[in-house]
This record gives structure tokens, C-alpha cells and sequence, in this order.
């Protein structure tokens, strides 16, 4: 009971809580304003966690600064399916009835290319490195610098966010978007670029958060799909397009995988993480924290 109620159990829950979501972020955003079911989020993870790994292999250069690289990387693959996939089915209304059917096999489709094409480059043997590895202690708990950074980082960059969405005018344009897309329209909201720049972010937050895990984890070809899972359950936890609910969920399903793992064991990883996807869409499918689809 004293591991159970110690500090060291609650640091390690909140880093867990704030990369997941900053990882569901952006598929919140994507789905929130273009109701695209991106099944590669996770993919976009691993790209971020590479970009990293081979920016300090062969430069030395910190992931707190390919992080800059690993988000613009991300965010052109994101403009590029926008343009050459998603843009002529929002143009046809037929399309648009089908959109996220047809989005969750496009989607689906990415992720194979996205993790044969990393396995194929890179092997699917998993790699890692040593980054800001020290040990810093605050009374009884112990995190290691990379920890520390990561979580600065993504409360940052969430909050950051937050911000912008509330009181920047293509932040307002967005939540519009996400409330009431036909509404957004007739008062002048340019739609298109609304979609294109939500799609940019969305792909760029995700991989900031794989250049982030790459400093605390090994990555590997393979290592997208539990992020996909675990955003997936964030999104349904705080409610489809409640981003602050999100951000919310994110922190909740940090706390429930740390502290079922502690009193279970690491094996029952998954099994927690699916279990409450389960339960959610069972007992309460319009989330936890989220009533209609709102923004706040």
C-alpha cells in the first residue's frame, strides 16, 4: 500500500499521462474538425521517435531540437494526404456521406506502407539511446532528466494549444469548425484552410511526442500501434472533439495504466488499456468527461 501512495508512483503516472496526451491531440483535432478516423496516428510516433534517434546518432543533436524537425516532417506527409487523398472527397458529396469508413481504410493503408517502409530502412530490431539519463531526486522521488523533459515539454506544447484555440482568431476558426461545420461556413470561415492547417498540427504534435518517447524507450518499426490504441481511448475517455477533456483523458489513463500495472503486473499493460476502451463504448460511449460534442 506505501508503493501504491508513494510520490514516485504519481511522477511516473503524470509523464505517462502528459505524453498520451499530447499524442491524442492531434488526432483529436483531426477527427474533431474533419471526422477522419486516422488509424496511423501512432505511426506518426514512430516517424518522430526515428527522426530523433538518427538526429542524435549521427549529429548529436538533442531531441529537444529535432523535435522541431520531426513535427515539420510530419506535418508535410499530413499536408500531402490532405492535398492528394482527403481533399477530393470533402469536394464530392457522395464521398463526404463515406468519409470516415472510407478514412479508417485509407488510413489503415498508410500504416502498413508507414511501418514496412521503417522495417524495410531500418530493420525491425528495436533501438534506443541515452539522453539526458541522470537521476534527480525531489524528497522520495527519482526521475531521470529525459522524464523530466518530456513532461515540461508536452504540458508545454498541450497548454500552448489550449491557448491558441481560445483566444487566437484561427484557433476560434477551429473550434467553430469542430462545433458546427456548416455554421463555420456561412460566417466566412475558410474551410479548407482550417482542415489543411488542422491536419498539419495534428500529424506535427504526434510526432513531437515519438521524438519525446524516444528518449525514455526503445522505438522499433511496430512501436505505433499502442499509441494509436491509447489515443483511441484518450479521444473516447474525454469525449469525440472536448479537447480539454483530452487533455483531461490523457492524464486519467496515465493514472489507470500506472497504477493498475503497480498492482498487477506490466504483463496486464494491454489488458488494462483495451479493457477500458471496452468498458467506455459500453457504458458511456460519448466519453467520460464529454457530454455532446463541445469544445472548451
Amino acid at each position: 500500500m506505501d508503493a501504491i501512495l508513494s510520490g514516485q508512483l504519481l511522477a511516473a503516472a503524470l509523464v505517462t499521462g502528459a505524453l498520451y496526451a499530447l499524442t491524442a491531440l492531434g488526432l483529436n483535432l483531426v477527427y474533431g474538425t474533419m471526422r477522419l478516423l486516422n488509424v496511423a496516428h501512432g505511426d506518426l510516433v514512430m516517424i518522430g521517435a526515428y527522426v530523433a534517434f538518427w538526429a542524435f546518432s549521427f549529429a548529436a543533436l538533442s531531441p529537444l531540437l529535432s523535435l522541431i524537425g520531426a513535427g515539420a516532417l510530419a506535418a508535410l506527409l499530413g499536408a500531402a494526404l490532405y492535398y492528394g487523398l482527403f481533399q477530393r472527397m470533402f469536394d464530392g458529396s457522395r464521398a463526404a456521406q463515406r468519409l470516415e469508413a472510407n478514412s479508417l481504410l485509407l488510413f489503415f493503408g498508410v500504416s502498413v506502407i508507414l511501418q514496412n517502409v521503417a522495417a524495410l530502412q531500418f530493420s525491425g530490431t528495436p533501438r534506443g539511446f541515452q539522453y539526458l539519463s541522470d537521476v534527480y531526486r525531489l524528497g522520495n522521488v527519482a526521475l531521470t532528466g529525459n522524464r523530466i523533459a518530456a513532461f515540461a515539454v508536452a504540458i508545454v506544447l498541450c497548454f500552448g494549444i489550449l491557448a491558441f484555440l481560445r483566444f487566437h482568431v484561427v484557433g476560434l476558426a477551429i473550434k467553430a469548425l469542430i462545433q458546427r461545420r456548416d455554421a463555420a461556413a456561412v460566417v466566412g470561415v475558410d474551410i479548407e484552410r482550417v482542415q489543411l492547417l488542422t491536419i498539419c498540427v495534428g500529424f506535427a504534435t504526434a510526432a513531437i511526442a515519438g521524438s519525446l518517447v524516444s528518449m525514455t524507450e526503445q522505438i522499433s518499426p511496430f512501436m505505433g500501434f499502442p499509441f494509436t490504441i491509447a489515443a483511441f481511448v484518450v479521444i473516447i475517455l474525454g469525449g469525440l472533439g472536448n479537447i480539454t477533456g483530452g487533455i483531461a483523458a490523457g492524464f486519467l489513463l496515465g493514472a489507470l495504466e500506472t497504477y493498475g500495472v503497480a498492482v498487477t503486473s506490466s504483463a496486464y499493460r494491454s489488458i488494462l488499456i483495451y479493457g477500458i476502451f471496452v468498458l467506455i463504448l459500453l457504458v458511456r460511449p460519448q466519453g467520460l468527461l464529454g457530454g455532446r460534442r463541445i469544445v472548451r
